[in-house]
Order: structure tokens, then C-alpha cells, then sequence
């Protein structure tokens, strides 16, 4: 008897102990102030990492959590950090590294003012599809080879490039076929390029010397960029942007975004004026990578309206170099057709000596039988 009724007791405090506990989740208010302030901005691209969001319930301390870099990341930064250290090996070095790798050095070295010919090539891979030299000091030479490795590329910036001149341009499009986007200007040099690049961009049918169809080559009689559409020049002039409009209509300079496209046609990230070609391959890597001893790369911006004319000397020069290329092919193929006339007619010659030859042999032997 004494143990039911001491269960009874335990039942009896174990139902009014639960009874208190309920009482006291009833009573617990989890939303004191069910009207959050309306002035917070969820959506505020200046909230950093440590600034708490407002929850309904818990209103008070949720921290905004940012996603950690990739090792990969961190391994490339410190790579780029020590840059300068390994551009002696770095031809053997990125052998072994995949081609997004060799892209985001390069536009690191980009950025911390190292990019060179040297650079470029040791790092050319060729399933890039972009490639940013801008402000760099890639010249004619590291271009073309460059070009003749990475035959995909779509998009290209030259701009504020004062050695790269209409002759690398010209061996990138006889090599590159899918560009479409090409940005350029920025600075004397670099538009007095763009200016002269305006012969070699439109379409032509050359004038073949040859004998017949059969003989004719097909990429001696056609020429130009054809698969070019974009042309992003900023600070292009007003005589340039008619001749442009006039003889290459399918080029378009300057395009503004817009959610209807051009024509049609929409216009690629890579063709407008307000984005750094190269800024989605280093997106994840710490921007300290090109800062020189707390020194911080500043923008290149162009030079003052002062110097924006070529010297009279300068533009003969460019204007020599360009002429002498353009004409290289030509005085090449005119000595190969002179080449090829001189065996033809050499084996026509002999023909005809052989046949006189064979003529009075025949005319001898008739006369010593008639005789």
C-alpha cells in the first residue's frame, strides 16, 4: 500500500513539474518587436562580413556569412605574390599547370606591371578563350606567338599596349579566327594603331596572278576579320567611327548594353566599355596578391591631351613598317610565280631543242638512204 501511494505522489509531481514547463514555453516570447525597422536595407552591397541581419525572431546577432576562398586560391596567391621570383622557370614551371591556372597568373602579372613577351608565352595555353594585355608590355612578337597557340580566343584587350602595332594585329587575325570582341585605344600608341588596323579588319578579294582556278590558294584571295564584331575604343574620333561605320557596317564600336540586344544579336559581356576582361579569372583571389610591398597598383590612365599626337617622324615610320607588311606577301607569292614560270619555260625550251634535235636526226637518216 505504501508503494502506490508514493507512486501516486511521483505521478502527481511529475505531472504538475511538465504542467509548469508548458506554462513557461507559453509564456516565452520569442518576437518582442514584430515590426522590424523598415529602414534596413537587406540587400546593401556595404554590409560586410561582420554586420549582424535582422531576423524576425531573433533579431539581434545573426552574422552575415561569406563563402571562404578555394585552396586553389590561396595557392595562386601566393604564387602571384612571389611572381618575379619564378619568371625565369616559369616556362617549365607552367608546363604542368591547367589552363585557368596559367590564365589568372597571367593576370596577375598583369596587374603587378610583369607581363611581357616572355611571360605571356611561357603562360599561352590553347583552350583560352579571352586574353586581357592591356597596359602591359607585350609587344608585336609576344602577340603573334601567343596567337599562334591560343587559335580560340573571342576576346582580346590591347589597349594602353604602346608595342603592339598594326603588324601583330594583322598575324592575329590570319590566326585567330573566332574573335568576335576586341578592345583598343587608351593612349596615342594605341589608337594610332586601331586607326591603321582599319584596312585589315574589312573583308577582301585579293587579286590572284595565277594561271588557273586550280593553282589559286584559297586564303591568298580572301582576307580580313571576318568573324570580328565588336570593337570596344572609348576614346575613338569622329573621322575613325564613319570609316569604321562605312567600311566594316557588320562592326559594331562601342555597344551600350541593352535587354533587347543589337540587332538581334546579344551584346557579350566582353564588349562593354565598364568591365576588366580578366576580372572573372581572379574574382576569388585576395587583392593583396598585387600589392608590392603596400604599395597598390594604380589605374593606368592616359596621358594628357598635351602628347596625344604622334611625332611627324613616328608616323612615317609606323606608316614604312606597315606598307613593307603589307607588300611582304605579295613580293612573296610574285617571286614564287616567277619561280614556277622560269622551270615552265626551261622545260619548254628543252622540249623544243629535243624536238629539232630529233627533227635533223630524221632528216639526216632520210637523206643518206636517198642517197
Amino acid at each position: 500500500m505504501d508503494n502506490y501511494y508514493n507512486s501516486n505522489n511521483n505521478n502527481k509531481a511529475a505531472a504538475a513539474a511538465a504542467k509548469a514547463l508548458a506554462n513557461s514555453f507559453n509564456n516565452l516570447d520569442l518576437n518582442p518587436n514584430p515590426n522590424p525597422p523598415s529602414n534596413i536595407n537587406f540587400n546593401s552591397p556595404s554590409s560586410s562580413s561582420s554586420t549582424p541581419i535582422p531576423h524576425l525572431h531573433f533579431p539581434g546577432l545573426l552574422p552575415k556569412k561569406t563563402k571562404p576562398p578555394s585552396l586553389v586560391s590561396l595557392c595562386v596567391g601566393v604564387i602571384g605574390r612571389h611572381l618575379e621570383d619564378i619568371i625565369a622557370d616559369l616556362g617549365e614551371i607552367a608546363m604542368n599547370l591547367p589552363a585557368d591556372i596559367k590564365m589568372a597568373l597571367a593576370a596577375i602579372a598583369r596587374r603587378r606591371r610583369l607581363l611581357n613577351d616572355d611571360v605571356l608565352v611561357a603562360l599561352a595555353d590553347t583552350s583560352w578563350e579571352i586574353l586581357d594585355v592591356s597596359g602591359s608590355d607585350v609587344s608585336d612578337y609576344g602577340l603573334i606567338k601567343a596567337a599562334e597557340v591560343c587559335r580560340f580566343i573571342k576576346a582580346l584587350d590591347i589597349s594602353r599596349c604602346t608595342k603592339i602595332t598594326a603588324i601583330g594585329i594583322s598575324e592575329l587575325v590570319k590566326h585567330c579566327h573566332l574573335l568576335e570582341t576586341l578592345r583598343c585605344g587608351g593612349c596615342p600608341r594605341s589608337d594610332n594603331t586601331a586607326r591603321r588596323c582599319l584596312s585589315i579588319f574589312k573583308p577582301r578579294l585579293e587579286y590572284g596572278e595565277e594561271d588557273s582556278w586550280e593553282e589559286l590558294d584559297t586564303k591568298e584571295i580572301g582576307s580580313g576579320a571576318h568573324s570580328l564584331r565588336w570593337l570596344v575604343w572609348p576614346n575613338i574620333d569622329k573621322n575613325s567611327l564613319e570609316d569604321f561605320s562605312a567600311e566594316c557596317p557588320r562592326i559594331v564600336v562601342n555597344p551600350k548594353s541593352s535587354p533587347f540586344g543589337f540587332m538581334g544579336t546579344r551584346v557579350p559581356l566582353e564588349a562593354l566599355q565598364n568591365i576588366v576582361l580578366d576580372d572573372a579569372v581572379v574574382n576569388d583571389i585576395d587583392p593583396r596578391t598585387w600589392t608590392v610591398r603596400g604599395f597598390a597598383m594604380k589605374p593606368i590612365l592616359p596621358p594628357p591631351s598635351s602628347s596625344s599626337e604622334l611625332s611627324l617622324a613616328e608616323k612615317f615610320r609606323l606608316a614604312f613598317e606597315e606598307r613593307d607588311n603589307r607588300l611582304a606577301p605579295k613580293r612573296a607569292k610574285n617571286a614564287r610565280q616567277h619561280q614556277r614560270r622560269a622551270v615552265r619555260e626551261l622545260m619548254l625550251m628543252s622540249t623544243r631543242a629535243k624536238s629539232m634535235l630529233l627533227a635533223s636526226q630524221v632528216s639526216k637518216s632520210l637523206n643518206s638512204r636517198g642517197s
